[in-house]
């Protein structure tokens, strides 16, 4: 995070989700939890250092209900689902994650676009993100209200 702070990963196990947990007890000013759905953060990771840095501001925004200049809506999921999308030495880096949730900011999915077909994403990905969507829906109506 660019705020220096250190933070470990713990896995939700019923669903394979992860939330960033605080390193320290210090309190962490964020208002909504950052929750990875599957392999989203693990895909994350493998991006350049600098696209990681951008993306997880953007993140953080989210987190305290902002909106990242680079973050666009994800088409066909609905309202509170955004993309977010950095270039970086010529290749195309995306996440995608719901902010429709109180509480809560679903990182869905993390993928280098290389698609064949422009600028259109492979139906691959963007059945991906629907059931991962599925998944988190899931996950937070388990939790139910604090």
């Amino acid at each position: 995070m660019r705020d220096g702070r250190r933070f470990s990963l713990t896995k939700h196990t019923c669903l394979g989700i992860y939330s960033h947990v605080p390193d320290s007890a210090e309190p962490v000013p964020r208002k909504a939890a950052a929750l990875w759905v599957a392999s989203a953060k693990k895909d994350y990771l493998s991006f350049p250092a600098e696209v990681q840095d951008e993306m997880g501001y953007a993140l953080g925004l989210a987190q305290l209900g902002a909106k990242h200049p680079n973050a666009k809506p994800w088409k066909g999921a609905g309202p509170g689902i955004l993309e977010i999308v950095e270039d970086h030495r010529g290749d195309t880096y995306r996440a995608v994650h719901a902010v429709r949730f109180a509480d809560a900011v679903y990182v869905l999915h993390a993928f280098q676009k290389k698609s064949k077909q422009g600028i259109k994403t492979p139906q691959t990905h963007v059945k991906l993100i629907a059931a991962r969507l599925k998944r988190a829906q899931a996950d937070y109506e388990n939790r139910g209200t604090p």
